[in-house]
Formats: C-alpha cells, structure tokens, sequence
C-alpha cells in the first residue's frame, strides 16, 4: 500500500501567522535577522508584548523597529503574510498561471487586493537585470517574437499584427528562457537585445524573418530555418523550443488572463519565464526561489493600477 502524500498547501505556514513570519525570516535571512534600516546583524532582539504584532524586532545598533517585511514588496501590507504565501504558492505552481478572480476565491480577499498581489508577486518573478549572458561555447539559443492583444483601441477594419502588442524571446536549449515587450520588431530593436544577453560564441537559430538578417557578422554561427519555404527541422537547426514555450505563454495569456494591459506585459512575460527557467525543480522550491526576489522591491497601487485586467 503507497503512503498518501501530504498536500504541499496544508503546510502551517499557510494558515498560522506565526509559522509563516518565521519561514519568511529564514528564507530572507539565513544567517540570521539583518536590521533593513543600518544593516546591522549583531544585536537584534525580538520584542514580545502582548500588544506587539507577530514578528517585530529592535536592531540595538540603530534602535530602530522592523519586521522581515520592511524593505521588500511585502511592506505596508495589510494582508497576513501567511495569505502572501498562499498566494506565492499558487501562482508558482500554476503552470499557465491563475487569475485574480480565481485567487481572491481561494485566499479570501477582495478581487482588487488580488489583482495587486498577483502583480507584486510577479515583480518578485520578473529579473530585471540578469546577471549571465545565454549560450557560448557553441551552445544552440533560439530567438523568436510573437504578438498577441492590441495596444489600444483598433482602428476599423484593421488586420495584421501591427496593431498588437509584441514579445520577443531568446531561449537556450535545455537552458533559460529571456522574453521582452518590444515596440516594433526590426532589426534595429530585436539585434541590440539579441547582442546584449547571447554570447558571441553562441550558435544563433532563427526564421527567415528579415529583421534577423546579417547576425552571422555579429556571432559565430547564425543559421536559418526557412518558414516562408515550408521547412521546421533540418537536423539540429529548428525553433520548436521557442515556440514550445509561446504555446504554454499563449494558453495562460488568452485562456488564464485574457486582458493583460500592455502596461503590465512586461511583468506577465516576466512569471511565465520564471516557471519556465525553474521547470526542473519542484514547486516548493520554486516558490522559495520567488520568494527570494522579494528583497529590495516596491511597487505601489498608484503605479499599477491604471488598467486592472
């Protein structure tokens, strides 16, 4: 007879206030409370009065006041961290995502705290500035764009993709996966961003899209495969990873999402790359990893809530 396995969402640290605070400070401080106000780590006390909320410490250096939130996306937050990390798991473990509606449902808060959660959550997936470049050594990057939405209102009878919003994606096989909301697709826009984030000693495959011409001068194999011709593989030159990953982005933007604001594209790419890039490990860890990217961020109402979809 199998042993049942315990459901990763009946964990303490989703219901109990306490045992949240507490996973939260180790995965932040692993070493120990670092005050966020001097930086100090030497003599931090916790302060236990019956009227002091769950998790506040004293930092002796600065005498200053803090919890594990300040200085990270969680800060000023009236939601319970426990309900923070619900909502973590969630969006981590989703493989197309999971809408707001959905969230404030299972968590139970209104659908506008929802709705700003899920984009704080993604702001802590989105890599603002990676820190290596893709491919080199003669490793296999796939580099694509797709469209999808609008950026505003249609003109009548508009056709093409002029018109909508465009994302462009650079994937190394059996590697990660580095997508961008860009306004036109030239070679003007897409070659400074492919030269930027791949190695030169990488070995580039593209379509036969015009905009990709004359890659060959900036790196060490560039190869094409014709499209326009009818041909998809010719050994090992194919974009098919690349267009694997726009499947699974395209199912969760049009089926999960459904009106992602060109505003907040950028973070919407920005979760799908995360999973993508953690896809080999398992959904615990990938959320320790989303927590990680907490620290150091805000993002205020104001700024994000012009749309809300």
């Amino acid at each position: 007879m199998q042993n049942k396995k315990e459901s990763n969402i009946s964990n303490e640290i989703f219901h109990n206030e306490e045992r949240a605070i507490e996973y939260l400070e180790k995965n932040r401080w692993p070493d120990g409370p670092v005050c966020p106000h001097c930086g100090g780590n030497g003599k931090i006390y916790p302060l236990n009065g019956k009227a002091t909320r769950p998790g506040l410490k004293k930092c002796s250096h600065c005498r200053k006041q803090f919890t594990v939130k300040v200085g990270t996306l969680f800060e000023s937050s009236h939601i319970p961290v426990y309900k923070w990390l619900q909502a973590v798991y969630l969006i981590c473990s989703s493989k197309k995502g999971i809408s707001s509606h959905q969230l404030h449902r299972t968590i139970g808060v209104s659908y506008k705290t929802a709705w700003f959660m899920s984009h704080k959550i993604r702001e802590a997936m989105y890599d603002h500035n990676p820190p290596d470049m893709l491919g080199g050594n003669g490793n296999y990057v796939e580099a694509d764009e797709t469209f999808f939405g609008n950026k505003g209102k249609l003109k009548k009878g508009a056709r093409g993709w002029g018109h909508m919003n465009k994302i462009f994606s650079l994937v190394e096989r059996n590697g990660k996966v580095r997508s961008f909301h860009v306004e036109k697709v030239t070679g003007k826009t897409l070659k400074p961003i492919i030269q930027k984030h791949i190695k030169k000693d990488s070995h580039i495959v593209t379509d036969d899209f015009k905009s990709y011409h004359g890659l060959n001068k900036h790196f060490d194999n560039h190869s094409v495969i014709c499209h326009s011709r009818g041909e998809y593989v010719k050994g090992l030159i194919y974009t098919n990873t690349i267009e694997n990953f726009f499947s699974i982005l395209k199912r969760g933007l049009v089926g999960v999402y459904q009106h992602c604001g060109s505003q907040h594209l950028k973070r919407y790419i920005g979760e799908f790359d995360f999973r993508y890039n953690y896809r080999k490990v398992e959904d615990k860890e990938r959320y320790d990893f989303a927590l990680k990217g907490i620290e150091g961020k805000r993002l205020f109402y104001r700024d994000s809530s012009a749309i809300i979809n």
